[in-house]
């Protein structure tokens, strides 16, 4: 087994606290998905489980084994970094085998380790070129390639596709999960990329101001996000958040926006809460153009058209808070410009409390 388990860790620069006290666990041979934005605390977490930085509070098990005081060279992690860190002066092969090397394997056991990583990563007819003579995805292959021939009990990866580009990092998405796939290593990886975390995670950790927000698989976070920071955060355009009152509803609550009502999910919270302030949450998916006239029509203002070739985005205003539709093409294109509302499903929308930004109990769709 080579789970990590984190419990009360905290990170603290003098009296300034980066990290407030965050539990999590990783269970063995599980992909997991720091994500957050710049400055919540996700790459100084991982820096904590490789050793790199000093836990300030709280244990940190590795293999059921508490490591707080274990050097990083005795923690049997590997990790691959934002910038490539390999040695230039050596080639493919030797930026492989340099840890290796270090620990005094074999000349034989080397050879072998390195010939079958260079086959899993598809790096065997560049072993003898340095890293001046590679690409950017092959440099990072080669990052990777000397974190994977130590096999360890666990491979950190600190926002290794930061520095390709938009196709690059695509190809290199699907690598990394075919390589985890294949090798079955317990694998903790930090980004900022919500589309990375959506992609390569079992489960997703969303971090803020260094706390832990929500843990789940992508589909229960995209469903089901805890609060309207998740839900902000996750998604691409990201969920609509809309300012509204319960207004009088026969039945089910209403939102009143902008003079209009909108149907919500039977929400027990919102029963008899007329009057109060939500903020009611809305995929871009989930909202279809609605022609005038058509019932259930909520109207808004068109202001600017995005098209992305199969699918478009409509950057709308409804009410004072921006409002986004993502719709196909195909059938719509010659309409685009005329779009003034839309309707969407009551079992569709996310309600959040307005204050506290918490989601409401009750409205939890299955993944």
């Amino acid at each position: 087994m080579s789970g990590v388990e984190l419990a009360g860790i905290v990170k603290a620069y003098g009296a300034l606290q980066v990290v407030h006290g965050i539990d999590l666990e990783v269970a063995d041979k599980e992909f997991v998905v720091l994500v957050g934005p710049s400055g919540c605390g996700k790459s100084t977490t991982l820096r904590m489980i490789a050793g790199l930085e000093e836990i300030s509070g709280g244990t940190l098990k590795i293999d059921d084994r508490v490591v707080n005081r274990v050097a990083p060279k005795d923690r049997d992690v590997a990790m691959v970094f934002q910038n490539y860190a390999l040695y230039p002066h050596l080639n493919v092969a030797d930026n492989i085998a340099f840890g290796l090397r270090i620990r005094r394997e074999s000349k034989q056991a080397i050879a072998t380790a390195v010939d079958e990583v260079a086959r899993i990563l598809g790096l065997t007819p560049y072993l003898d070129r340095r890293p001046a003579d590679l690409s950017g995805g092959q440099r990072q292959r080669v990052a990777m390639g000397r974190a994977i021939v130590r096999r360890p009990k666990v491979f950190l990866f600190d926002e290794p596709l930061s520095n390709l580009d938009a196709k690059l990092r695509t190809q290199m998405r699907a690598e990394i999960k075919r390589l985890h796939n294949r090798l079955g290593a317990t694998s903790i990886y930090v980004t900022h990329d919500q589309v990375e975390a959506m992609t390569l995670a079992d489960r997703i950790v969303v971090m803020h101001d260094g706390r832990i927000e929500q843990v789940g698989t992508p589909m229960e976070l995209f469903l089901n996000p805890a609060n309207a920071f998740v839900a902000g955060f996750l998604g691409a355009p990201p969920m609509n958040q809309v300012r509204a009152r319960i207004g009088r509803g026969t039945g089910a609550p209403v939102a009143e926006i902008a003079g209009q009502s909108l149907p919500l999910p039977p929400i027990p919270a919102l029963r008899n809460a007329e009057g109060r302030e939500v903020i009611v949450g809305i995929r871009p998916e989930y909202a279809a153009i609605a022609r005038d006239g058509e019932t259930g029509r909520i109207g808004c203002r068109l202001e600017l058209v995005e098209t992305l070739g199969s699918e478009a985005l409509l950057h709308m205003t409804l009410g004072e808070d921006p409002f986004v539709i993502r719709t196909e093409t195909l059938g719509n294109l010659g309409r685009l410009d005329t779009v003034g509302g839309f309707t969407v499903r009551p079992d569709l929308i996310r309600v959040f409390d307005a204050e506290t930004g918490k989601a409401f109990a009750g409205q939890e769709r299955a993944a």
